[in-house]
């Protein structure tokens, strides 16, 4: 089942109160709050303010966007769980390391992938999931390294998002979704093609039918995460949401 939500750093430089207001207005279901600025690891009673803030509004807090990397800093997860925990998060977005899947060593990997087991069992121990950020210049870059960590890091609760990649054609975004999806988590949904220049959602519509094609409908709770929208502008937020209710409106009824 598909839901509509928003990655809160889409808009640091508003408080959370206008980021709640934003998505309640937008007529969105859930928000990522982000570590870096509206809920900063351990601090306990601002993750607990914000989690009350979203869900007064009938909003769900989808997960906590971390900035924590596997293998580099480990005693640093402890605040990320906790906070995590505060904020009633059912998943903790994290990144796999600090290097490009083509470019680590097997040092690299293993410590990734060491660390991977540990925070998932720590994670597990509160009920909570870990899913790695699908991005460039982390293992996580590709349909072979995403099952590469999975496989090896082996936890039932570990997942991996998914955004388009800059650079690639959308026949192979398209691709890497397609395998990545035993393992899917939510996906951040934007158009910035080409490179990282913004443009509303709705320009991007022939890509995104593609990869919407991908998802499969099912009883699992999934949210498509609202990011880097045009301008960073609260405007272009709400035109994306008409764009994306309009999607799922129409997945829905296939």
């Amino acid at each position: 089942m598909f839901h509509a939500g928003l990655v809160s750093i889409t808009f640091r430089k508003y408080t959370a109160d206008e980021i709640v207001a934003l998505a309640v207005q937008a007529r969105l279901e859930g928000i990522e709050w982000g570590a870096d600025i509206h809920v900063l690891p351990g601090d306990i009673w601002r993750a607990r303010e914000v989690r009350n803030l979203t869900v007064s509004q009938g909003l769900t807090v989808t997960a906590y966007g971390s900035y924590y990397r596997l293998g580099l800093d480990p005693a640093s997860f402890d605040a990320v769980l906790a906070s995590a925990i505060a904020l009633g998060a059912p998943s903790i977005r994290v990144w796999a390391g600090q290097a490009g899947s083509r470019s680590a060593d097997e040092g690299c990997w293993g410590r990734v992938v060491q660390d991977g087991r540990r925070i998932a069992g720590l994670a597990a121990g509160a009920g909570l999931s870990i899913t790695m950020e699908f991005h460039n210049d982390t293992l996580n870059d590709s349909a072979s390294s995403t099952r590469r960590l999975v496989q090896e890091i082996g936890a039932s609760n570990l997942f991996t998002g998914w955004q388009p990649l800059d650079g690639l054609t959308c026949a192979e975004n398209a691709q890497i979704l397609e395998t990545i999806l035993p393992w899917l988590g939510n996906v951040h949904v934007f158009h910035w093609f080409p490179g990282h220049e913004r443009h509303l959602l709705a320009e991007g519509a022939a890509d995104w039918d593609t990869y919407l094609a991908f998802l499969p409908g099912n009883s699992r709770k999934r949210f498509l995460m609202l990011e880097f929208v045009k301008d960073d502008s609260p405007g272009a937020l709400l035109d994306d949401a008409r764009t994306l209710h309009g999607w799922l409106k129409g997945k829905r009824a296939k």
